[in-house]
């Protein structure tokens, strides 16, 4: 039993290794039939091909049969009628109460066969024959009087010769150790003394084996013609393909970048055109790209001596500025209240030169990175402080959520906490009063954090679009954070700064929800982030209708406050058991004296 059990074992490893090669194979093949148009030409040419030609074949042999089984029939009936006075004459001899009917019948079936003795030798024959005769005066005998192999004769063309009939069929019949078809033509014989029946046996070997050659010659010319056009069909797709797998290869290197990219012109045919067209593209996407480098450089210069320039007079205002607002008490209320605007929109001023500046350096390539070790939790906690008097005031509550995993990783500090900052402040502008959730994520290579909001949401669309400078879902919208539409362009860039990736998501009434994912060390490289992205709409449990916020009293004991219904849209989180249930960061009341305003108006760009 053990050794039929480890040979089933043997036979279910090759049967599944097999399996597995073919169904590697059988890839591999969809994979060059997919992007093979060559391929996909010549085999369907030589389908299509091998179909005319297997229809044209049967029809040569159908009609070739035909017409061989004609003119053997015809011969047949013509060698009969020959055959019949000479059957007439010798049969008038028999007498016809001899017991030895049979032996007359004999004598007159040898000179049948003799030569001369049928049509003359001019006309075609239908070559050798083996003649019966047979005696049918006593039809209902079993035993007839005959000559001849009577065997070989069918019952079904006797009867019909019976009746005084010419009648024809094929059969075959045993001769030796192989099986011989035969053409029998059967007719009655007229005699003045006896009802007699004579049939001719004709053997069919020689049309049989004209069939065969036949069979042979259509079948090697279909296979060399299908060679053959398949040779041929390989070489003209050839000529066709090869100038656009050119044309797609050189339409790759300029992809690249390789401008100087060219094909070659042979001729003035079609292909030719194709590739004249191909280079005067080229040569107009060098000249495009060559403009658009020099309008680029031209912008980036603009924008940072403009940057620059306006430093010094930004300096000399603010100083003036901050003089007017310190003496602000002294003056009427309407000229104090001027004084904060203006000390305001300086702010926001000195912001949108500081993004300007920022965005040049990284236009120009020559921004870097002071990566050092990082806590994310803590650098994201910097940031919620930053903006939570911002949130207070629009009556937005933050939640952030720290799972009990290694978050740790080698980045800017200063840039990963204006990512979360600006992302922050831009959740809490288009949160509509609904809550602000901040949750991480951990892997291997990588950590994420993502800040999900309950309002307005992105339209289909926007997601790929809210990374361009200024651009704005809305213009007219108030805004609380006073951002210069640069935040996110320059969120993106710091991230792709690091090695990592900024993505959007957002649906119209479910909010939106922008994921950071950072590789442990700059410029390593990682696959998916460990946090994934929302995928649509979600019904929150009965248990989640009421959110819930978990403030810190003084002894530290936590107190809950119902903060009115959750979001239909917000997905109820699961309570996790004791000894895996992660850690939550709670966040603290924060400072709300105006420097911290400044810092949160500073941060908080949004471009939607």
């Amino acid at each position: 039993m053990s050794g039929w059990a480890s040979r089933g074992g043997v036979l279910h490893r090759w049967g599944a290794r097999a399996r597995v090669e073919v169904r590697e194979r059988w890839q591999r093949f969809e994979r060059v039939w997919r992007r093979s148009m060559q391929l996909r030409v010549v085999v369907s040419t030589l389908a299509l091909s091998s179909v005319v030609i297997c229809v044209l074949g049967m029809v040569l042999q159908t009609q070739i049969t035909y017409q061989l089984m004609t003119a053997k029939e015809d011969a047949a009936i013509s060698q009969v009628r020959y055959s019949l006075p000479v059957l007439e004459r010798e049969l008038t001899a028999v007498d016809p109460n001899s017991d030895d009917v049979s032996q007359q019948l004999e004598q007159a079936l040898n000179r049948l066969t003799t030569p001369n003795s049928g049509r003359p030798s001019t006309e075609a024959s239908a070559g050798a024959f083996d003649p019966v005769l047979v005696d049918g005066s006593d039809a209902e005998s079993e035993a007839q009087p005959s000559a001849g192999p009577i065997d070989d004769v069918p019952e079904e063309l006797r009867r019909f010769v019976e009746q005084g009939e010419l009648a024809k069929q094929i059969t075959t019949v045993q001769r030796g150790p192989e099986p011989v078809t035969m053409l029998v033509v059967g007719t009655p014989v007229d005699s003045s003394t006896r009802a007699l029946q004579a049939y001719l046996l004709f053997p069919l070997t020689s049309e049989k084996d004209t069939l065969n050659v036949v069979q042979s010659t259509l079948l090697v010319g279909g296979l060399v013609l299908v060679v053959l056009l398949g040779a041929i069909t390989n070489l003209v797709t050839r000529q066709v393909v090869r100038p656009v797998r050119q044309a797609a290869e050189n339409a790759a290197r300029l992809a690249d970048g390789d401008l100087d990219q060219r094909m070659r012109v042979i001729g003035e045919d079609d292909v030719a055109r194709l590739a004249e067209s191909f280079n005067e593209m080229a040569d107009s996407l060098k000249q495009q790209i060559k403009q658009l480098e020099e309008f680029g450089q031209l912008q980036r210069r603009f924008t940072s001596d403009v940057s620059h320039e306006l430093r010094t007079p930004l300096t000399t205002v603010r100083m003036a500025a901050d003089v007017l607002h310190a003496s602000r008490e002294q003056f009427p209320p309407g000229l104090a209240r001027s004084t904060e605007l203006l000390v305001d929109e300086l702010d926001r001023f000195e912001s949108l030169l500081a993004d300007l500046l920022e965005i040049s350096r990284l236009d120009a390539g020559v921004a870097e990175l002071s990566a050092e070790p990082l806590d994310l939790p803590a650098i994201v906690q910097r940031a919620v402080d930053s903006v939570r008097g911002i949130a207070e005031t629009s009556g937005v509550p933050l939640r952030v959520e720290v799972p009990a995993v290694d978050l740790d990783l080698v980045a800017d500090a200063r840039r990963v906490e204006r990512i979360v900052r600006n992302l922050i402040a831009n959740a809490i502008d288009h949160a509509e009063g609904g809550p602000v959730e901040v949750r991480f994520g951990a892997g291997q290579d990588a950590v994420a954090v993502s800040i999900r909001d309950y309002g307005v949401g992105l339209r289909p669309g926007e997601a790929e679009l809210v990374f361009t400078r200024f651009w704005r879902a809305d213009p007219s919208r108030n805004r609380r954070t006073g951002g210069t539409g640069l935040g996110l362009s320059i969120s993106s860039e710091d991230a792709r700064l690091h090695g990592g990736v900024l993505d959007a998501w957002g649906e119209p009434g479910s909010g939106s929800c922008f994921r950071l994912t950072l590789p442990r060390e700059p410029g390593r490289e990682f696959g998916e982030s460990p946090l994934a992205l929302p995928s649509g709409r979600r019904i929150a449990a009965p248990g989640a209708l009421l959110a819930r916020t978990v403030d810190a009293h003084a002894d530290g004991e936590p107190a809950v406050r119902d903060t009115g219904p959750a979001r239909l849209s917000e997905p109820a989180p699961a309570e996790p058991p004791p000894h895996a249930r992660p850690a939550r960061a709670r966040l603290e009341p924060g400072r709300s004296d105006r420097a911290g305003e400044q810092v949160a108006e500073r941060g908080g760009e949004d471009p939607r």
